[in-house]
């Protein structure tokens, strides 16, 4: 389909769609729903759930927060993914088994997805991990960013294979910061050179791959006072330097780290005059309705190219895939150590 998409992605209350839900999404604005741990009981009923929701209204982008470790929304009737962190210790030890290991498990996670009536999960990680991060921490691959890039594009590659798209996140490099911008603002003082001979070379080596980027809720001084999210500088950067032409999410407008650009709409508006092609805006309903009407008649072009384009895998028929069933006893194994 070649249908423009509302500029908006919405969160729900709980594991079955609403009539509340049901009309809210047939505001033009909406273009899009992720998935919380509060919406996935299991796999199937995630099934039907996404299916309800594209009865309600055809054609949205469904996604959802699946990396694996501490982030994976859906645990039951899929496989219980490691920490990408893992995946990068085997990478020390024997470097082209992990990097087949982590082209599996992006072909497992993009499958499963699929399967699930997914259009999308928000991964991989591109984040460095130095030490500093509590909320990055074991969710980069690794504190080398070569390794990070080699790993993730290799994560990438499976989700391609699998028909499923990759969003790398959070651009320009989030593992710098000790603050968990969901609860307050995050300053980063290194300068564009360290910048770039760490945290954002993962995404200068992945950017013509990468099929969707998530912006920080950082600020980066040495370069720019607001966040990278509502910052021309660091999106025009991405589009221009790095020659990325996929779709740009926000990251969630309600977090702490966002506050700094206003009201729900002055974000809304921010963060797409900067060049965000989707703002997601969750766990605020009253929000939600205010951004929706702020955004009244805008659309997002790049976005409908998310779309899952493939016949999907069948859930229930996915074990009878010997590469799946060989991936998911490993991965399960490594979660389990």
């Amino acid at each position: 389909m070649t249908q423009t998409l509302g500029p908006v992605m919405l969160d729900l209350d709980g594991p079955e769609l609403t009539a509340e839900e049901c009309e809210l999404l047939q505001h033009p604005a909406v273009g899009g729903v992720i998935l919380f741990a509060r919406n996935t009981l299991e796999a199937a009923q995630v099934r039907e759930l996404c299916s309800s929701i594209r009865e309600a209204r055809p054609g949205l982008l469904l996604g959802i927060d699946q990396e694996g470790g501490r982030v994976q929304r859906l645990k039951d009737g899929v496989t219980r993914i490691p920490p990408m962190a893992r995946l990068g210790q085997e990478y020390r030890a024997a470097p082209e088994v992990a990097v087949r290991l982590c082209q599996d498990a992006g072909w497992l996670l993009g499958m499963e997805m699929a399967a699930c009536g997914l259009d999308l999960s928000f991964a991989p990680v591109l984040d460095v991990d130095v030490g500093l991060s509590s909320v990055i921490g074991n969710r980069s691959f690794a504190d080398c960013p070569e390794t990070v890039a080699t790993l993730a594009g290799a994560f990438l590659d499976g989700l391609h294979e699998a028909g499923m798209v990759g969003v790398g996140k959070h651009f320009p490099g989030h593992g710098g910061v000790a603050t968990d911008t969901h609860h307050e603002m995050a300053v980063d003082e290194r300068d564009l050179d360290a910048l770039r001979s760490s945290d954002l070379l993962p995404f200068t080596k992945l950017a013509s791959r990468l099929d969707a980027v998530m912006p920080a809720h950082v600020v980066y001084p040495a370069f720019d006072s607001r966040p990278a999210g509502f910052s021309p500088s660091w999106l025009g950067m991405l589009r221009e330097s790095l020659g990325f032409k996929g779709v740009i999410f926000s990251d969630d407008l309600t977090m702490a780290g966002a506050h700094v650009a206003g009201g729900p709409a002055e974000r809304a508006h921010a963060a797409l005059d900067a060049g965000c092609d989707m703002v997601l805006i969750c766990n605020d309903r009253p929000a939600a309705r205010e951004v929706l009407a702020a955004c009244e008649g805008m659309t997002s072009k790049r976005a409908s190219r998310l779309r899952y384009g493939r016949a999907r895998p069948d859930l229930d028929a996915l074990s009878a895939l010997g590469r799946w069933r060989r991936i998911h006893a490993r991965l399960e194994a490594m979660n389990a150590s």
